[in-house]
């Protein structure tokens, strides 16, 4: 069952199910707002929606929830079954669903963006105010 956020953007929204299609779209639609590809490796994606007039996404997994470490930085991100954010370009924000460790903490990430001239860098914002900026090349695809 989609959670209240995601039925309320449904309306007018672009939506499919399947992982390779719901893969495909997610990859696309980071190219398109210019953020790294490889942002988002959830696995056996069942649903991805992006209500392109309000600026809205989200992404359903039929897992409880993947962690995920990129090795070139060493950081492990865990994202839940279910993933939304507003999107313009160069920005995920207002996200649920994705936290990142720090030291021994999990820390909800809320923003996700690549600072205004400078492309092949992205910043990563938490709930706390802490931010971390690293090089984009470390999220790209398989990575």
């Amino acid at each position: 069952m989609a959670s209240q956020a995601i039925e309320s953007h449904r309306i007018g929204a672009e939506v499919v199910t399947g992982d390779d299609i719901c893969r495909k779209k997610s990859v696309e639609l980071l190219e398109e707002l210019g953020l790294p590809k490889g942002l988002l490796p959830m696995e056996d994606t069942t649903e991805f929606g992006y209500n392109r007039a309000i600026g809205f996404m989200w992404l359903v997994q039929g897992k409880k929830k993947v962690e995920h470490t990129f090795k070139k930085i060493k950081q492990t991100v865990s994202y839940a079954n279910e993933v939304t954010a507003f999107v313009e370009k160069g920005k995920l924000k207002k996200i649920t669903g994705v936290k990142t460790k720090e030291l021994m903490l999990w820390l909800s990430v809320v923003e996700v963006y690549v600072p205004e001239g400078l492309p092949e860098k992205v910043t990563f914002k938490t709930g706390t105010g802490l931010s971390d900026t690293f090089d984009a090349a470390a999220f790209a695809l398989g990575e």
